[in-house]
């Protein structure tokens, strides 16, 4: 199994392929995905098994509207949303009329379902409420098993997702985590990291992007646990491939 993680600079895409199934998460922003829809042509990819848009947020689903018209799509899964907090941005919009014109069935995240991606076990873990003050806490949070080694996914949950994944009772100790909202501050909590404890950290995010992440307050809280810390702005795409038992780490650029 190998999981990409693919530099869009300030978002989040994650590839991964798992024997004969695949899995996309997020495709950064409308002008980065033309990236992401490169990449995945260069691996040959024609058709997405599952595709996660972790929450409606540009640097996340901007264009997802290019990947369904690039791509055969299986199954589609968004969180749910409190009415007032659907968008009406050109993006949301363009994505769910490609997702028409296509025949894309979304369906709604439920926390607590499995699902396999070829040998790949996958468990949605967030989000726990049906409504969030701020639209980060509705990321679908994804815990996959690949053998004896695992991962973490969750979007841009902050600290209250955080605990409520805690509180939820899903969590332990996983070897690989995609460092929540690009490391800023209120994501990545002592509380969280200390459940999960990684051994290995990933973070996506923008070379010089204005935000200041990832944070030195997440990379010191990180680096209680790890020095495997890698980013995006500086070592480009990212793969970790696993063989059940042991991973291997390389990148587009070396310096972390």
């Amino acid at each position: 199994m190998q999981v990409h993680f693919i530099d869009v600079g300030q978002g989040d895409c994650i590839y991964i392929a798992a024997g004969t199934e695949n899995m996309l998460i997020d495709c950064g922003e409308a002008d980065e995905s033309v990236r992401a829809v490169g990449y995945l042509r260069d691996m040959g990819v024609k058709r997405l098994d599952y595709v996660v848009g972790t929450h409606p947020h540009s640097d996340h689903m901007g264009g997802m509207d290019n990947i369904i018209n690039a791509f055969e799509i299986g199954e589609f899964i968004i969180p749910h949303l409190d009415d007032e907090d659907i968008p009406t941005t050109s993006y949301f919009l363009r994505f769910l009329d490609a997702a028409e014109k296509h025949g894309v069935k979304l369906t709604e995240a439920v926390t607590g379902s499995e699902f396999t991606v070829g040998d790949a076990h996958c468990e949605i873990i967030a989000p726990n409420s049906d409504k969030y003050e701020d639209i980060n806490n509705y990321s679908v949070g994804i815990v996959m098993r690949h053998g004896s080694r695992s991962f973490i996914f969750t979007g841009d949950a902050e600290g209250v997702a955080e605990r409520e994944m805690i509180d939820g009772g899903r969590l332990g100790r996983v070897n690989v985590y995609k460092v929540g909202h690009h490391g800023s501050s209120s994501s990545s909590t002592a509380a969280f990291l200390g459940v999960i404890r990684p051994e290995v950290a990933v973070i996506s995010c923008g070379a010089g992007n204005p935000y200041g992440h990832p944070t030195d307050a997440v990379i010191k809280r990180l680096s209680a646990y790890t020095d495997n810390i890698y980013r995006t702005d500086l070592c480009g795409n990212i793969v970790i491939t696993s063989d059940g038992s042991s991973l291997r780490v390389s990148a587009e650029r070396s310096s972390r």
